[in-house]
């Protein structure tokens, strides 16, 4: 991959129906690899979520070749969340991928294609300094979800 390729991924976008196998597999993988095993966490992972038909799965190639190098998904607000609100969660980058911004990728186009309404997450708090570059500012009370640290976040529209 080019430098210059390297430095600007291609954000890909899809439904669940609309990925093939391999790909859904990959995605699936990288999130258990992260999210269960690195993290120590089991949880149900498998949410249900992922196929309903408004949330968008989004994800960049990492530049040495991973097919998923970070994903995240965007979902339909939950009872709680403001009107209108978009909610951003599983947001992983590979740990061979780390550290080439790929994560903030995703979230700038998050942020450009549905910033003109609130959107919404859950960040795990070692990561909300991060996230407030893109805006979010904390929004409730820190929690404990399956023995980690998380704060609400949320980013509303800018005038």
């Amino acid at each position: 991959m080019s430098d210059a390729a390297a430095s600007h991924p291609t954000v890909h976008r899809a439904t669940w129906g609309e990925l093939d196998p391999a790909l859904a597999y990959a995605v699936l993988k990288l999130r258990v690899d992260v999210f269960v095993v690195e993290q120590e966490c089991p949880y149900p992972e498998l949410d249900g979520r992922d196929l309903e038909a408004t949330t968008e799965h989004l994800w960049v190639a990492g530049p040495a070749g991973t097919p998923v190098g970070a994903y995240l998904r965007v979902l339909a607000g939950r009872p709680g969340d403001p009107d209108g609100a978009r909610r951003i969660g599983r947001v992983v980058t590979s740990p061979a991928e780390r550290g080439h911004g790929l994560a903030g990728v995703l979230l700038d186009d998050v942020v450009t294609r549905h910033g003109d309404g609130p959107l919404v997450l859950d960040a795990q708090a070692p990561l909300e300094r991060w996230y407030t570059r893109w805006g979010f500012e904390v929004s409730g009370p820190a929690y404990v979800e399956d023995g980690i640290p998380h704060v609400p976040m949320t980013r509303l529209p800018r005038p």
